[in-house]
Formats: C-alpha cells, sequence, structure tokens
C-alpha cells in the first residue's frame, strides 16, 4: 500500500474518514506538520461554499446575495479557524497518533524561551507536566 491517499481516499480523509495505519506519517504530516492550519482551513472553507452557492443563483442584486451567504460563510471560516487545533488533535487521535503532535512546531519555534527559562530558573517541577500541551480538557 502506498504511503500517500489516492484522490478518493483523501476526499473522505479530509470530511473525517480515517486512512489506513500505512499512511500514519502523511496524516501526523498533514496535520501537525508546516501547514496545517492552513491546509485545514482549505478543507472546511469549500463545503459551506458548495451549500451555500445556489443561493447565488437567485434573481436578486449582489447586496441580497452577500446578505444571505457572506454571514453564514464568514462564521463558518470563523468557527473553523478558532477550533481549528482541536480538530486536529482530534483527528490524530483517530489515527493513532499523540494529539500533542499539533504542538510541535510551536515547541520547536520557542524552543529557546524554554532553554533560556530553565537556564535561569531551573528546570520546571515534574508537577508542571500537565500544562505542557495546549489541549482546552
Amino acid at each position: 500500500m502506498s504511503s500517500t491517499p489516492s484522490l478518493l481516499q483523501y476526499i473522505g480523509y479530509s470530511y473525517g474518514r480515517k486512512l489506513p495505519a500505512s499512511m500514519r506519517d502523511w496524516v501526523a504530516n498533514d496535520l501537525a506538520g508546516k501547514g496545517a492550519v492552513r491546509r485545514h482551513m482549505i478543507r472546511l472553507a469549500i463545503p459551506p461554499f458548495i451549500l451555500l452557492a445556489p443561493f447565488w443563483l437567485i434573481p436578486a442584486s449582489l447586496y441580497v446575495h452577500l446578505e444571505m451567504t457572506a454571514p453564514i460563510y464568514i462564521w463558518f471560516v470563523l468557527m473553523s479557524l478558532a477550533l481549528n487545533k482541536i480538530w486536529r488533535r482530534h483527528r490524530l487521535e483517530v489515527h493513532g497518533l499523540d494529539p500533542n503532535l499539533v504542538d510541535t512546531l510551536k515547541r520547536e519555534r520557542d524552543a529557546h524561551i524554554h532553554e533560556e527559562y530553565a537556564r535561569r530558573f531551573g528546570e520546571r517541577p515534574e508537577s508542571a507536566k500537565w500544562q505542557s500541551n495546549s489541549s482546552p480538557f
């Protein structure tokens, strides 16, 4: 089996289906690698666009079309952005991967801050481990 999904597998994966275990590396990179938020937002911006497109076929002015569709679409995109990390954590867990992978790039980017903290104040206590991830739960 290949390590990247076929077109049908990718479409199913984009909207909630689980990929085979042989594609876990690809899934980890897709959900936690560079550009993961952008890919997530593009995938989630397509369905409301398709659902709202027929409203533009109704004979009306541009103002009315925007009034009918823009608030729904903008709200959906904003909610997708607000919940993107939660959704990506869930998708990692569904595929049997560590949900904390979503923070990998941030940890790499901020490593110098943590090293400076440890140098100045010593290592963080073991009791602070629960605060090391971005899980809202």
